[in-house]
């Protein structure tokens, strides 16, 4: 599913550049679970910006699904996102001037589908948020905004989901919560999960842990039984 060689990221702060992500190889199975790990600034969130596309390496290839993304244009990567690729942030990104239901419906409605706000209802559901859909993200806690936003993120069933510290600001409880909806979600349909993580209880449930430091792939392990 995702095919990294050789990857260099570097970019410009106070006038020097400065690397980011320094030779980094890195293979992922189709359906697979990886979690990403390793210290601040080791590049983690940095490699999940590049294999959604939203980044362009100074070097090296990023290809996902068969598709080389230093080949596309950004009209062509924006469909890429659209159509394959599901991101759950730390701050869950919701739109504030909409309903949690309109907020799952957007990439839905994006895609053209007529029956996006049914099929966002049924999402919500799913994630327990059933009667919450006509509530504004202020009007909902952390951990109900973070279920709005993992619904969102599957709305469209992307092969590839990406999530980035989805439990960092929530507490143990919630998080723990969190972290079973998104293993769950993504186990029903099948899909590919990289996530980046300082939790050790979240990295150990994934199939494997990859850890960077100081821009490089330093270990990369099954997760322990």
């Amino acid at each position: 599913m995702i095919h990294v060689r050789d990857v260099v990221m570097r970019l410009s702060s106070g006038g020097r550049a400065v690397t980011v992500l320094d030779g980094v190889s890195l293979d992922v199975a189709r359906g697979e679970c990886v979690a990403v790990t390793g210290p601040s600034g080791s590049g983690k969130s940095t490699l999940l910006g590049l294999l959604a596309g939203l980044d362009t390496p100074s070097a090296g290839h990023v290809v996902v699904d068969g598709v080389d993304l230093g080949r596309l244009g950004e009209d062509a990567l924006a469909r890429f996102r659209r159509d394959r690729v599901g991101f759950v942030f730390q701050s869950y990104h919701l739109i504030p001037t909409l309903t949690a239901v309109e907020n799952v419906a957007v990439p839905l409605e994006l895609a053209g589908a007529r029956d996006a706000r049914t099929r966002a209802a049924a999402l919500l559901a799913e994630v327990g948020l059933g009667a919450r859909g006509h509530h504004y993200p202020v009007q909902l806690s952390g951990g109900e905004q973070q279920r709005v936003a993992l619904a969102r993120a599957v709305s469209r069933e992307p092969g590839l989901l990406l999530a980035d510290e989805p439990t960092g600001n929530l507490d143990s409880a919630t998080g723990a919560a969190i972290i079973d909806l998104l293993l769950r979600l993504n186990r029903e349909r099948g899909s590919t999960l990289v996530l980046v993580t300082h939790d050790p209880a979240l990295a150990a449930q994934a199939d494997r842990q990859v850890a960077l430091r100081d821009g490089r792939v330093v270990a990369a392990a099954p997760s322990p039984v």
